[in-house]
């Protein structure tokens, strides 16, 4: 069955998401809700252009920080998921710790970090990586050990080293486990980089969030997450695109070779 176009796979939810928000608004207006309690997304759209160029300054802050944390948390990914795909007697060392990392709240590790590092762009960075490369790893080492057995055996009978087991066989084939935490990596990336501007910032979404939530612009707290979530779609949209373009080429390469 062929797939179906991209616009008739994209107005169900667009329509659920127009019949929500209308329905939003009509509840606003019938039982008078006080917007400093729930705003109608009139005002919040009236807001978000009254503030406009201030939401595209503090958005592009938060873009560069979270694309900066990406790059990083998908360096450090790669590099832990091939040193523990390589050396196995590492991994059953170092993985518990790995694990343990996540499970500190972002809320404490933050303050941590700013305190050895002080209130720059270093503690954010850290906090960043220490978030984004969980998914990457344990994405990509999960895709190594996935390749054929009878394409790896066939190498290790040509004499082939574990290096050109990976570059030739293992990592090529664990491209869509790569992308597969690399999509959850950008979106936390983007609500990590909010919560690092909670902490210390001067210039962010995030930050700009917590300047109108103090001034109880409610409003403007609803446009503010409105762009956050906003962000991480379109990043999450930019690393599925990337993985069509990735695999597509490995495909077409397989289909040179055979050729």
């Amino acid at each position: 069955m062929a797939n179906k176009p991209a616009w008739r796979r994209a107005w169900p939810p667009a329509a659920a998401l127009l019949l929500f928000l209308a329905l939003w608004q009509a509840a606003c207006a019938a039982f008078r809700i006080d917007p400093w309690t729930l705003p109608s997304p009139y005002d919040i759209a009236l807001q978000m252009g009254e503030d406009a160029p201030l939401i595209g300054y503090h958005l592009a802050g938060t873009l560069g920080l979270a694309m900066s944390g990406v790059g990083l948390g998908l360096a450090a990914g790669v590099i832990l998921a091939v040193a523990l795909h390589l050396l196995p007697a590492v991994r059953s060392v170092v993985s518990p710790f790995v694990v343990a990392s996540q499970n500190v709240p972002l809320i404490a590790l933050g303050p941590l970090l700013m305190i050895w590092f002080g209130f720059g762009l270093t503690p954010k960075l850290i906090l960043l990586t220490l978030v984004g490369f969980f998914p990457v790893a344990w994405s990509l080492l999960a895709g190594l050990g996935r390749a054929e057995p009878q394409l790896r055996e066939y190498l290790a009978m040509i004499g082939a080293s574990k290096w050109e087991t990976l570059r030739r066989l293992e990592f090529p084939a664990s491209l869509p486990y790569l992308f597969s935490g690399l999509k959850i990596t950008v979106t936390y990336s983007v609500t990590t980089a909010c919560v690092a501007e909670w902490l210390g910032a001067s210039r962010g979404i995030g930050y700009y969030l917590v300047l109108k939530f103090k001034g109880f612009q409610i409003d403007a707290v609803f446009g503010a997450v409105i762009c956050i979530v906003t962000l991480c779609l379109g990043l999450y949209g930019l690393a599925a695109w990337l993985e069509r373009i990735a695999i597509y080429w490995r495909r077409a390469g397989k289909a040179g070779e055979r050729g």
